[in-house]
């Protein structure tokens, strides 16, 4: 579990449903409950209907228990792996930079387990939010005029600093993702949170060119200049002009949108905005959210897969117990949205709970829960890295 030096805490419990296999698909069949009753009935026709475009279909049958450590083994040589939100490393600054943590190992836990790539994110409202008692993060006040910019040079500046450090790769194009796994670890610049434009568009080139940003997350702990969170009472109901001058930027840009921790209603605009996918990195599936929730709806997920984007889906132990668990919350999602539509969020060194991924090392144990979970190969390769790829390839056409 994080400290609160460590400030990026999620808010990963609220809400969450009491049981992994808690309903929350809005009446979909599960994968594991799938097979059972294909197993016995041979129903292969109980599946849901998959949602959005280009979906796959589910394919009945776990690959056999003693085919699935060598199934491991050549998913991770050949996938390029992306883990779509992370601040390993302890890449994220404290709210006084100068005691932020040291950093720790990222490269070598990367290579041992087969992750190739990933969002590595700084948080820009860090100074001006507070955790609660309850572990919660709220915003405490607003802030002063140009404070978050100034504050995002320093984290921006942490982030090279643990890069050049581990001696990572910069994915800045669909080339360089392609070829990340014959170039070591590698990582895509990443911010949770526009609060560091501060309504300034021009900020938004800067950060792409100077620090070769290349994925974005709209909102965070407060509502900024872009619109609302979902952790906090709406203050603009909706995407404002300046959220929409950013979507329109980053698709000029060739920026991935991220609109996780946005309202719905926030969500439903900017999919109406982009030209490129969207993408929700980091959640999971829930029926009806309670007040503060991070988790979403099968009706905020497929808005999500229509723009031929991804979630990606984040393993706190409050909400999913195991790996066994999680695969199955995978395999949930995909229920609602479909096979090509889901990836992994990790918020590696970012929940405050414990995490059922928490390490790199543990990548082949993930890999293995999800072919367990009734996934085949291509489909698991997608889940672990070519949903975002080609999501990342979309957005910079």
């Amino acid at each position: 579990m994080r400290s609160e030096s460590h400030q990026k805490v999620e808010n990963d419990g609220a809400g969450a449903d009491p049981s992994p296999r808690s309903p929350g698909t809005g009446g979909a069949i599960s994968r594991r409950q799938l097979l059972s009753a294909t197993a016995l009935l041979g129903l292969a026709a109980c599946t849901t209907p998959h949602v959005g475009p280009g979906v796959g279909s589910r394919t009945d049958g776990a690959i056999p228990i003693a085919d699935r450590p060598a199934a491991t083994t050549r998913l991770l040589a050949d996938t390029v792996t992306i883990d779509m939100n992370s601040h390993a490393g302890r890449v994220l600054a404290a709210r006084r930079q100068s005691a932020s943590p040291p950093f720790e190992p990222l490269a070598e836990p990367m290579r041992a387990g087969g992750m190739a790539v990933i969002c590595l994110s700084i948080v820009t409202d860090t100074p001006v939010t507070r955790t609660t008692a309850d572990k919660r993060i709220v915003a405490a006040r607003p802030p002063e005029p140009g404070e978050l910019y100034t504050w995002s040079r320093g984290a921006f500046s942490r982030l090279q600093a643990l890069i050049a450090r581990e001696q990572l790769t910069i994915i800045t194009d669909a080339a360089s993702l392609r070829t990340a796994r014959q170039h070591g670890p590698a990582v895509i610049v990443a911010v949770e949170g526009a609060d560091f434009l501060e309504g300034a568009l021009d900020r938004l080139d800067e950060a792409h060119q100077r620090y070769q940003l290349r994925q974005l997350q709209l909102t965070h702990y407060r509502a900024n200049e872009l619109g609302d969170t979902q952790t906090d009472t709406p203050v603009h109901g909706k995407l404002t002009d300046f959220g929409t001058a950013i979507i329109r930027g980053c698709n000029r840009l060739g920026i991935v949108v991220d609109i996780a921790h946005a309202t719905f209603e926030m969500a439903k605009q900017a999919a109406s905005v982009t030209s490129r996918p969207l993408i929700l990195s980091h959640t999971s599936l829930i029926n009806q959210p309670p007040p503060g929730s991070r988790q979403i709806t099968p009706d905020h997920a497929r808005l999500v897969a229509q723009t031929g984007g991804v979630i990606g889906i984040w393993p706190p132990t409050t909400i999913f117990p195991d790996l066994t668990a999680y695969a199955d919350g995978v395999a949930r999602m995909v229920d609602i949205v479909g096979v090509d539509h889901v990836g992994i969020g990790s918020e590696m060194m970012g929940l405050s709970s414990a995490s059922v991924f928490e390490s790199y090392r543990d990548l082949p144990q993930l890999t293995t829960a999800l072919l367990t979970a009734g996934f085949q190969i291509d489909e698991t390769a997608r889940i672990l890295g070519g949903n975002y790829q080609r999501a990342f390839e979309a957005t910079l056409v």
